[in-house]
């Protein structure tokens, strides 16, 4: 039976599901893209064309697309060597189009060989950074823009030393008050939800999201000291007509298609955007409570789609984002339609109610996404991790902390140059078994046997002495290095010479019977 849910039966879910995503995109794609140097508007149609185009494509069932933190400074370099915008969004349209030429190589692949400690360090990472950079936005500070998983900030400051200055020096008792009241809500809810009728399906996050804007407009009224600021609400831009809406997008200047720098920014976005969305697919593989395994190499044509519509109507590039699709995770989604969903109430709030997402305090989206912070970084998880051993857990701890102090990017692949030095160094134990009794020796291979097994398998049957009788074990390896397999056949070749015999036990191709002579003889594998 197929484990991807119908859409009837899964819509109950994916409907509340995609409006708790929505709302907590658009603070992001807004962050994203004034971090980025970019029209605000630019953000939003990311976020759009990575929920319908990106979720419809894409075969994951619970990530979810838009404009990623990881690209922000690629942006901002990029708008300052590209003259216009317009130049600009032909390289992202280029992106795509090499994103689309490298499903066709099947690179996607390739991110199948990242351990999973380095996976579930990236997840940890996240959780912890949305909690440290959520709660400044809490407490009424907002010195770094939304969506940020960098640890320096533009503000001077970094995500440890924010927490101190909002505390001590920046403390604004209404967010406060709405944060604190809604992540309480939140983890009650969480527990206490009822298991039948109607209230199931009432998503918290909603709840604290209409709660935050009631709650401030009381402020207003009741208790003006306490009342939030405009600069601490979500900033949609207000369009006064539709032809002033449908004058933000923009298309690409074509004219620009020779020039060299378009072609290293697009070559660079690619590249980026391919790496960060293949990890975030498989991260999100790793939290699908139905363990479902996403077609790597397809997400690249799905991506790759998603930005070349995206540069040309005038969006910043995007990526498989893992804020959102934890959000997405979180909210109880069962399908990609929570994502497609999701990107059609960003247009259509964006639209038509842009004035009431205003009202909206980021302290009660704070709230949300510190619980989902909380959900990516459980004490289960360390534990977990710590059980599996240190060649586990180190890479783990590793990377956690290579993201935490620096940025995801830089972050995860110090924590992938780790986490594969802990894989040579894992394989580097013995892989070979001799014993021997009299003139009779076993020769065992005790897993696969690598390139990085030559020596210790040359030293094995090198201490084979002339007129014994050893047995070459492979039954447990089901896949031996061609370079073991030549030094297997050399040694067999050369067994006569030294009154050897010599037994072959395993189905391992590429053993060559029609040049071992005898005495030696090949035992397939039963």
């Amino acid at each position: 039976m197929s484990d991807k849910p119908s859409l009837l039966s899964s819509l109950g879910k994916d409907l509340p599901a995609s409006i708790v995503v929505a709302l907590v995109a658009l603070p992001l794609c807004l962050g994203i893209a004034l971090a980025s140097g970019a029209p605000l508007f630019s953000g939003l149609i990311a976020g759009i064309v990575g929920g319908i185009v990106v979720g419809a494509l894409s075969k994951s069932q619970l990530s979810v697309s838009g404009p990623a933190a990881g690209l922000t400074v690629i942006v901002l370099d990029a708008l300052a060597v590209l003259p216009t915008w317009e130049i600009f969004l032909l390289a992202v349209a280029l992106s795509g189009l090499i994103q689309v030429a490298l499903y066709f190589t099947r690179s996607g692949t390739l991110s199948e060989f990242v351990p999973s400690s380095v996976i579930t360090g990236m997840l940890a990472a996240i959780g912890l950074i949305l909690i440290l950079k959520q709660i400044p936005h809490a407490l009424g500070y907002d010195g770094d823009y939304e969506g940020s998983l960098s640890f320096l900030q533009p503000d001077g400051l970094n995500s440890l030393s924010a927490l101190f200055y909002a505390a001590w020096d920046f403390f604004l008792p209404g967010p406060m008050l709405i944060a604190a009241i809604s992540l309480v809500f939140l983890f009650w809810w969480d527990a206490s939800r009822p298991k039948e009728g109607p209230l199931r399906l009432l998503p918290g996050p909603l709840v604290v999201v209409l709660f935050g804007v009631l709650a401030n407009e009381a402020f207003k009224a009741f208790a003006p000291g306490l009342a939030i600021d405009p600069s601490h609400l979500v900033q949609v831009p207000v369009s006064g007509s539709l032809g002033e809406f449908v004058g933000q997008f923009r298309t690409p200047d074509f004219s620009a298609i020779g020039m060299a720098d378009v072609w290293i920014v697009a070559f660079t976005l690619a590249i980026v955007a391919s790496l960060e969305s293949l990890l975030c697919v498989k991260a999100v593989d790793e939290i699908d409570p139905k363990r479902r395994t996403t077609d790597k190499n397809h997400e690249l044509l799905a991506q790759g789609g998603g930005n070349v519509l995206s540069g040309l109507i005038g969006g910043l590039p995007l990526t498989s984002v893992i804020v959102r699709s934890s959000a997405n995770v979180a909210a109880g989604a069962e399908s990609k339609m929570s994502a497609i969903l999701h990107g059609f109430w960003l247009l259509l709030s964006v639209l038509l109610i842009p004035v009431v997402l205003n009202l909206i305090p980021l302290a009660a989206l704070a709230a949300i996404l510190i619980q989902v912070g909380y959900k990516l970084n459980t004490p289960e998880l360390y534990k977990r991790r710590w059980a599996q051993g240190w060649h586990q857990f180190v890479p783990f701890i590793a990377t956690i902390a290579a993201i935490l102090f620096t940025d995801l990017l830089r972050g995860i692949i110090i924590g992938l140059v780790i986490g594969f030095i802990f894989v040579v160094a894992r394989n580097f134990r013995t892989a070979i078994s001799v014993v021997n009794d009299g003139d009779f020796w076993m020769v065992r291979a005790r897993r696969n046997l690598y390139f990085i097994h030559k020596y210790e398998l040359q030293k094995a049957l090198g201490n084979v002495p002339e007129g014994a009788s050893v047995v070459i074990d492979l039954e447990r390896a089901e896949f031996v290095d061609p370079d073991n397999i030549d030094i297997i056949n050399s040694f067999s070749r050369n067994a006569r010479f030294r009154d050897i015999v010599v037994t072959i036990r395993g189905d391992v191709d590429h053993l060559d019977d029609a040049m071992l002579d005898a005495p030696t003889k090949k035992v397939a594998f039963t």
